[in-house]
């Protein structure tokens, strides 16, 4: 039974591991473009589709060129074209009723 217990303990732990280093693309209404974030995209407000993830960057980039939903004239998000930060908050919409 304990070597059970160990074994399912360690894949839990590995499983942990490996999800860092993972990318996804997200629709992005207000900005009209589609991003790559490396976290996973909470679907709220003006992000209104996130697809992966992804265990790379360019398996990302692949991804995003074949999205219908994303302008082919996608231009860089950064210098060089690092993936974006996404926070877990959604940010307060203007629109939102107020409480």
């Amino acid at each position: 039974m304990r070597p059970l217990l160990l074994a399912v303990m360690m894949s839990l732990v590995g499983t942990a591991c490996f999800a860092d280093g993972r990318f996804w693309v997200v629709g992005n209404r207000a900005t009209s473009r589609c991003e790559i974030v490396t976290s996973n995209p909470v679907i709220v407000g003006d992000i209104w589709f996130g697809d992966g993830p992804y265990r790379s960057l360019d398996d990302a980039k692949l991804a995003r060129s074949t999205i219908g939903a994303c302008p082919k004239d996608n231009p860089p998000a950064a210098k060089d074209d690092a993936p974006v930060p996404n926070n877990d908050a959604p940010a307060a919409r203007e629109d939102a009723p107020a409480d």
